[in-house]
């Protein structure tokens, strides 16, 4: 009998392991992380001399051919979305074994969660933030729903790049406001079935992480899930960056207000992140693109749509961003007195 050397017995099994790139350019470095579907590793491109990062689908799925048809649509997903934001997709292929994989850019960085332990001034959250919302905000244009934004799919890169991940159970809806993308993405949503994860209801199927979805689809109304269900999302992850405390699951009941957590979270901020979080999709923003705005004004001290301001409110507000000149008249006032005075004498 011929025993098998512990050497050759560890490279079998990071075969039986491991995906085999070997028919293709890429060579495997470590995994980064692995889901339900995929898994994703980090790879050497030999061609071009870079990192990518890699998602292959699981060994257990290289049988399904819905999976292999959720993978390819992420990837055609993720490819016509082309902004800063969103991590763009490089290459696409087959693995030896038949595997769809495909290769996008390497992230380095941290994720949303981790970030927020990090970095304690809500400001410089709430910048990231709002870069969160205009990554969205484009995808909605494009006809895109993520249904499952959360912290743990945004990262946050070394150089202060904020970009959203997890394409992999999008919608895509017919109400495109760039016509150059309509057809193409009309195509798609007829050619690929949506991705189903989760549980099944009467209603239809639930997609999403659960404390991060909307009512519509906790509820498995997958017919009115459209860019409000991802407006609810970004509220709930809002709510998450104000008071470093995750949203309980929804139930439509009371919950727990931000300024609760502290005085330090302005009415301003309260009331954005309330109306994202609405439980009637006609009362929450209608839009990314409105909640991103809506952001951009809190972080310049300017009023926002979701809060009316009372007079003294808005005196404090104006007061707090003209401080210099407040200070000015006081002490050009302040010498006037003074020599007044003087010359009196």
């Amino acid at each position: 009998m011929n025993w098998i050397s512990d050497s050759k017995l560890e490279h079998l099994q990071n075969i039986a392991l491991h995906p085999d790139f070997s028919a293709t350019k890429y060579e495997l470095v470590r995994e980064l992380a692995t889901g339900g579907m995929g898994t994703v590793y980090l790879a050497e491109d030999r061609e071009l001399m870079r990192q990518v990062a890699i998602k292959v689908l699981n060994a257990s799925a290289a049988d399904d051919d819905d999976s292999h048809r959720r993978m390819l649509r992420e990837a055609h997903v993720i490819a016509r979305l082309e902004h800063p934001g969103i991590v763009p997709v490089h290459d696409v292929g087959t693995l030896p074994d038949g595997r769809i994989y495909y290769a996008m850019k390497y992230v380095r960085g941290q994720r949303l969660d981790e970030y927020v332990r990090e970095v304690a001034s809500i400001q410089e959250r709430l910048r990231k933030f709002q870069l969160v919302c205009e990554a969205v905000a484009f995808a909605h244009a494009r006809g895109v729903v993520h249904r499952d934004l959360k912290p743990q799919n945004i990262m946050v890169g070394s150089f202060g790049e904020v970009l959203v991940l997890d394409w992999g159970v999008a919608k895509i809806i017919n109400n495109v406001t760039d016509p150059s993308e309509a057809n193409t993405l009309k195509i798609t949503s007829q050619a690929q079935p949506e991705s189903v994860i989760d549980e099944t209801t009467t209603q239809g199927t639930i997609i999403g992480t659960r404390n991060y979805m909307s009512p519509e689809q906790a509820r498995g109304y997958t017919s009115l899930v459209d860019e409000r269900s991802d407006v609810f999302s970004l509220g709930v992850i809002l709510y998450y960056l104000l008071t470093n405390e995750p949203a309980p699951p929804h139930t439509g009941g009371a919950f727990r207000r931000p300024r609760q957590y502290g005085s330090h979270i302005t009415k301003q901020a309260e009331a954005v992140c309330l109306r994202a979080m609405a439980d009637h999709r006609s009362e929450r923003y209608a839009s990314a693109k409105e909640l991103s705005e809506d952001v951009s004004r809190l972080v310049d001290g300017n009023p926002v749509s979701a809060y009316r301001e009372g007079a003294a409110e808005k005196f404090v507000r104006w007061a707090g961003k003209n401080r210099f000149l407040i200070l000015l008249v006081l002490s050009y006032l302040l010498m006037r007195i003074i020599l007044g005075f003087s010359s009196g004498r």
